[in-house]
């Protein structure tokens, strides 16, 4: 596995328990699991926990983001793993300072519902990713107002 990809992996996995978990984790645990499941992997540990740090701050302006994109859906209803997968997926294409390419951060996204997710998550991430991605798309080209 590609080391970014084993870092989305550990993000997943900090996003999944920061959803669920009311008490909130001390700073120096999370940092410890990153670092322990990133196998001591420094520039890995700061990238996974910067992407946590972009999640979790911009969680309000995610979730917009996310609910305009998917049709029908209230995040309520998502299962917590679709919904953390869709979170980072959308932070990397609407907040990241080093946006990666649509197809990649899509791809990214698919492969951790693929491996955490149902059956039917990959087809549900690729869809509202998609359509936040095409608002990314539109914003920068001043055609639009953001993800619809």
């Amino acid at each position: 596995m590609a080391r970014r990809s084993r870092a989305r992996e550990v993000v997943l996995q900090l996003l999944f328990q920061w959803d669920q978990n009311p008490t909130k984790v001390p700073r120096k645990a999370i940092q410890q699991f990153a670092r322990d499941r990133l196998l001591g992997d420094a520039e890995m540990s700061t990238y996974a926990l910067a992407l946590y740090d972009g999640v979790t701050t911009r969680k309000d302006g995610i979730d917009e983001a996310l609910k305009n994109a998917a049709d029908n859906w209230r995040l309520t209803r998502m299962t917590p793993v679709d919904r953390n997968v869709l979170r980072l997926g959308a932070y990397e294409l609407l907040f990241d300072a080093t946006p990666q390419p649509l197809e990649v951060v899509i791809n990214e996204a698919i492969e951790l519902a693929k491996r955490f997710g149902s059956e039917d998550s990959p087809k549900f991430v690729n869809g509202v990713l998609d359509r936040v991605g095409k608002g990314r798309s539109d914003r920068k080209a001043g055609t639009g107002s953001g993800a619809s």
